[in-house]
């Protein structure tokens, strides 16, 4: 018995020092073998929304301070980052689905973040991903056409919502020149407390309607 607790404290040891050290092992591969984002069994959230969020929407969610002080390490400026957050649909969705099938329906959304290896890929990549995207298109829209690119990836589940941080470079580059912005990223995630409830983010700027792309299916609501 103590011997089975000892196991168990060493395995706790050693996952709090992975999260303290969130990236100290970046493994690239290229973008057609890097895994994407996990939908579970429920292909209804497939057909959710992210949208493409603003810089202090992301320092906002991450709890970092804006960018009003001179010193980049306590206040980043992310120029080489792109984050997609859930819309309101998928917000209001997610909820609505767990309603419906009686508390079998997942509330976990998902918040994707792309650190580039320059302001100019990113420019570059951005300006073919469109600024709203349905999850189930993430990963052949938006990973798998990153032809040329390798990828880290990193996930964190944080209660209702899971993060997916990748750090994208050309392929054959060695080290990554992004990586102080990819390692503030990472610890921030990786410090927040879990989310119990994700409409909180309705709070967020500019999530003041409901809205959704046109491509995505219509949804009949019940009253």
């Amino acid at each position: 018995m103590e011997e089975k607790v000892k196991k168990n404290t060493t395995k706790n040891k050693k996952q709090k020092h992975n999260q303290s050290k969130p990236s100290s092992d970046i493994s690239f591969k290229p973008s057609s073998d890097v895994k994407g984002l996990k939908f579970g069994s429920q292909i209804i959230v497939k057909s959710f929304t992210v949208r493409r969020a603003r810089h202090l929407e992301l320092l906002s969610l991450l709890s970092l301070p804006p960018p009003a002080t001179k010193n980049p390490e306590i206040s980043p400026e992310f120029l080489s980052v792109t984050a997609y957050f859930p819309t309101n649909f998928t917000i209001l969705a997610h909820r609505a689905w767990h309603t419906l099938t009686l508390g079998m329906g997942t509330r976990k959304s998902k918040v994707v973040v792309f650190v580039f290896e320059s302001e100019t890929m990113k420019t570059a990549v951005e300006s073919n991903w469109p600024p709203e995207i349905p999850l189930g298109d993430v990963n052949k829209k938006m990973i798998r056409v990153l032809k040329g690119c390798e990828l880290a990836r990193f996930k964190f589940r944080k209660g209702c919502i899971t993060f997916y941080v990748y750090g994208v470079r050309n392929a054959g580059n060695n080290g990554f020149a992004a990586v102080e912005g990819l390692k503030v990223i990472l610890q921030s995630v990786s410090a927040l407390k879990d989310f119990l409830d994700h409409t909180a983010m309705l709070a967020l700027p500019h999530q003041k309607s409901i809205h959704c792309n046109s491509r995505c299916p219509d949804v009949t609501m019940a009253h």
